[in-house]
């Protein structure tokens, strides 16, 4: 069965449940094998197995022990930022390329300054 929005929770736990046990005994394991794995009760494993309410810890614990925990990260992929928030972690990009400055000037020149500027020993 697939997964949809349209099914009902009961109907989702029961497929979770299913798929749980056929990768346990893909594994070779044992529903008790598997509880002292997880470190959870073998009832636990069975409350999975027939769709029953859990707590959310003794699912991943049980996923962990089936090498599965990985999974709940494609399940809930961490949020993409924003097209706004993308910019500004990238800043702001070069549009054109500029000539190196020059730091000398030729000789005899000095770079024009406006008269309150100047050094009153450089006036001639």
């Amino acid at each position: 069965m697939r997964i949809e929005n349209e099914n009902s929770d009961k109907a989702v736990l029961d497929e979770l449940g299913a798929r749980l046990a056929r990768t346990r005994l893909e594994q070779n394991a044992s529903q008790e094998q598997l509880a002292a794995a997880a470190g959870v009760s073998k009832s636990t494993v069975e409350r999975i197995e027939t769709g029953r309410e859990i707590k959310l810890t003794s699912f991943v614990r049980v996923l962990r022990a089936l090498g599965r925990l990985e999974l709940l990260d494609r399940l809930l992929p961490e949020p993409l930022p924003s097209p706004i928030e993308r910019i500004r972690i990238q800043g702001k990009r070069r549009q054109r390329a500029a000539e190196p400055r020059r730091e000398e000037q030729p000789p005899g020149k000095r770079p024009w300054r406006w008269d309150w500027e100047v050094d009153p020993s450089e006036k001639t």
